[in-house]
């Protein structure tokens, strides 16, 4: 019985490949229901032979009670965006100016929720979202639930594939029918019913929704012997993924606008959404040789379709204040549909966005969604106005605490100068829990807004004291034991955040998430970060007089000293715990680029090892770089080096400086 509970196994997974990979399908219908049924039966009356890779697994009914955060070995990074033809012609150039003529792999750019799916010795052991690029959510349960996702790969290898979860159109429209019937409200759109899907505890729910995927990255092809994304592609579905096959090789930047233009008129007929077309050097060698930015790698873009317009009726104009006292205009709409979601509120910027668009109050206006995403508010439509509309002014009092206005000359924006206004208080806490900061899941921004309102958080040690209102939280309306539990346990969970996300958190002036961590890993302490100087922070590249002043302000000021005491005395971390800069003379404050094919290290371990070292690292050959570090076949960064005179180190001197 167990050599047929292979087999069936074997037959199931088989016909699943034909039908949903390849859109091929080897047998019936009722053939099929027979086998699974079959299969069900042998592993209900033997379920110690249940195999992790069995079709029977994809039927879901896990359920979990929150999920766990991954950690990215590669991080999942996203792509640079353009928004015209021109844009992408000067992606092409920038290429160019580096000594390459690529190749490029087209491909279309599918509106969902990326994934990252792990195996060992071809078995699925974990699949996990891209989250803020480091660090994502453990989703394995539901991921297993989509039948294009394999259990078992045709070979027995250890490797990690990128891609995109998706819901098909036709899916959307069939759910929504039976939610329409059980008086359930109905999905929006593929892409929210595919993360709302992915984010439930109960894999069952995810197993009805029926989702869909596409693999399109493998994060390190050099391991596998491959040398081309398109190889890359074949290899990954040669494995038994699905891959797209309206992906295209071409030859040069007007191929790509071909593609572009071409897939522009398809996309209402695809049966699932795209919101663009990725663009990627199909070589290996030229992807490292251009390398990546902080965010993006500069070997890839995304061309974003043009958004979808609509015209709604602009109700009324209002101000927010934000967390460092910035006065924002917003629109305030008729609800309406873009691009799937309902729109009432936009933002308006600033007094110059509304005066240089000339909106009045009862306008009708064209809505997009800038990039497919930002609500935006393109121009006012001239030929229906009736003579009724409102002149826009812009106000002189903080709407929160009627402190009078103040804006700097040669600045656009007003502020609130009052430091106690209440509004400017709301988003400081709001910023303190995001994402790059403290990162506490569970105290979105209503939410934050909520806790405020009913006095359950009025400054960042509430936070950590919400503990004290747990019998409150429950009787709230959406919250019950588990969801106040599980937020609970992640507050409690980021007092072990390192330095760096607290400094970001405390919303000081002009410091950004990356120049937090840079203060971080060179002060180790916020006991030293107190203790330092101007000079002494001036003295660390990349921070300037002004971000320098700025924190020395910040941390004399005794308001700002007794937050972070209190923030101490409940238990924060107050120490760095990343890896820590040592200082070697050979690297310290000094600038190196990175050319070439690296054999001995990959291009994210060079640029890492100089940084602990006190090193940095720059895409580009100038007069104030130290050494350029060539690996095989260098371009034009090893011959404007030579140029300038600039030392060369090969691959292999630059470990032997590291291990001196």
């Amino acid at each position: 019985m167990q050599e047929r509970m292979e087999e069936l196994i074997k037959l199931i997974n088989e016909a699943d490949y034909n039908y949903h990979t390849l859109d091929n399908p080897t047998i019936t219908d009722q053939e099929y229901d027979m086998l699974l049924k079959e299969l069900f039966e042998i592993e209900e009356e033997h379920p110690d032979w249940v195999r992790e890779y069995s079709p029977t697994q994809h039927a879901g009914g896990k359920i979990i009670e929150g999920f766990e955060k991954v950690t990215h070995k590669i991080p999942m990074m996203s792509l640079s965006d353009v928004f015209s033809e021109s844009e992408v012609v000067a992606f092409d150039e920038r290429i160019r100016k580096e000594g390459i003529n690529p190749e490029y792999m087209c491909e279309l750019k599918i509106d969902g929720l990326s994934v990252s799916l792990l195996y060992e010795k071809g078995k699925l052991v974990r699949a996990a979202t891209r989250g803020d690029g480091t660090t994502g959510e453990d989703i394995t349960h539901n991921a297993k639930t989509i039948k294009v996702i394999p259990l078992k790969l045709n070979e027995e290898v250890d490797i990690e594939v990128r891609g995109e979860i998706f819901m098909n159109k036709k899916t959307l429209e069939d759910l929504n029918k039976k939610r329409a019937a059980k008086g359930e409200p109905l999905l929006q759109n593929c892409r929210n019913a595919a993360a709302g899907s992915i984010r439930q505890l109960d894999s069952k729910i995810a197993a009805e929704r029926k989702l869909d995927n596409f693999i399109y990255h493998l994060p390190n092809p050099l391991d596998y012997g491959l040398k081309t994304h398109a190889e890359a592609i074949d290899y990954m579905h040669s494995l038994g993924f699905k891959t797209n096959p309206n992906n295209r090789l071409v030859k040069n930047i007007n191929e790509v606008l071909e593609f572009i233009e071409e897939k522009g008129k398809l996309r209402p007929s695809l049966p699932y959404d795209i919101d663009g077309v990725v663009i990627k050097v199909n070589s290996i060698e030229q992807q490292q040789r251009l390398g990546y930015t902080a965010k993006y790698p500069k070997w890839a873009t995304a061309y974003k379709f043009p958004a979808e317009e609509v015209l709604t009726k602009l109700k009324d104009i209002i101000f927010t204040v934000g967390r460092t006292g910035q006065i924002t205009p917003n629109a305030v709409l008729d609800p309406v549909v873009v691009a799937g979601s309902t729109i009432s509120r936009a933002t308006l910027h600033n007094e110059d966005y509304v005066n240089a668009k000339d909106l009045k109050i009862g306008d009708i206006v064209s809505i997009r969604k800038a990039g497919d995403v930002i609500p935006e508010v393109v121009e006012r439509k001239l030929e229906r106005r009736t003579g009724e509309e409102k002149d826009f002014c812009m106000i002189k009092e903080c709407p929160m605490c009627n402190t009078p206005l103040v804006k700097k000359e040669g600045q656009v924006d007003y502020f609130c100068p009052n430091n106690k206004c209440p509004a400017r208080h709301i988003e400081g806490l709001i910023h303190f829990v995001s994402r790059d900061a403290m990162n506490i899941d569970g105290l979105g921004d209503r939410i934050m807004e909520d806790f405020y309102n009913f006095h359950f958080i009025g400054n960042l040690a509430d936070i950590y004291s919400l503990k004290n209102h747990e019998k409150d939280l429950v009787r709230l309306e959406g919250y019950g034991d588990k969801s106040v539990t599980n937020l609970l346990e992640a507050i409690e969970n980021s007092k072990q955040n390192s330095l760096e996300r607290l400094l970001f958190g405390l919303g000081i002036p002009h410091v950004g998430a990356k120049t937090a961590k840079i203060i971080a890993q060179k002060f180790e302490t916020m006991d030293n970060l107190e203790n330092a100087t101007f000079e002494d922070l001036t003295a660390i590249p990349d921070v300037g007089d002004i971000i320098a002043k700025s924190i020395v302000d910040y941390l004399s000021d005794d308001h700002n000293k007794a937050i972070i005491e209190e923030l101490k005395d409940l238990g924060i971390n107050m120490k760095y715990l990343g890896e820590k800069v040592e200082e070697k003379e050979e690297f310290s404050g000094k600038t190196f680029v990175l050319t070439g094919s690296l054999e001995i290290f990959t291009r994210e371990e060079a640029e890492s090892r100089i940084e602990s070292l006190g090193g940095k690292t720059s895409s580009s050959v100038s007069k104030k770089t130290s050494a350029v570090i060539v690996g095989a076949n260098p371009g034009s960064k090893y011959d404007k080096a030579r140029e300038l005179g600039i030392p060369i180190w090969t691959e292999q001197e630059f470990e032997e400086k590291l291990n001196s």
